[in-house]
């Protein structure tokens, strides 16, 4: 298969996931060891003090490093197996932009980082991510393979 075409199912499954039907409006872009994705921030993913609580932090920074690991993988799901997240400033609403890249590949195991933007295009968050290959076949995945 040619690397844009898997590009494309990857940005598929993420939008079937069911875990997306909370994240209204957001979008992804994969491209060679690389993703970006976008969500426009609304006042549900606030905690008590309304700003965005570090679940959302944690979600957008996990997902760009995960699919940019994911976008070299071509034959296997990929698992998140540690992340290390830091939060720098708060977000009380505009649009955020992910953006994930792959640092260093091994047999199985994969390192990648991702940064969080503002609107304004200030960072807001960093992390970095270990992924692994799993046995499932990417075939098998509702999203994928339709």
């Amino acid at each position: 298969m040619e690397a844009t075409e898997h590009y494309r199912r990857l940005e598929r499954l993420y939008h079937k996931a069911k875990v997306q039907e909370f994240f209204s409006g957001s979008s992804i872009s994969v491209s060679h060891s690389g993703a970006e994705l976008t969500l426009p921030i609304e006042p549900k993913y606030f905690h008590g003090a309304n700003a965005m609580h570090g679940a959302i932090y944690f979600k957008l920074l996990d997902d760009a490093a995960y699919f940019a690991v994911a976008s070299v993988v071509q034959d296997v799901f990929v698992v998140t197996s540690s992340f290390q997240l830091n939060l720098l400033r708060p977000v009380t609403g505009g649009n955020l932009k992910a953006v994930g890249t792959l640092r260093s590949t091994g047999k199985n195991l994969y390192v990648a980082e991702s940064t969080l933007y503002n609107d304004r295009g200030k960072e807001v968050a960093f992390g970095t991510g270990q992924f692994m290959k799993t046995n499932q076949p990417l075939e098998s995945l509702d999203g994928y393979a339709d």
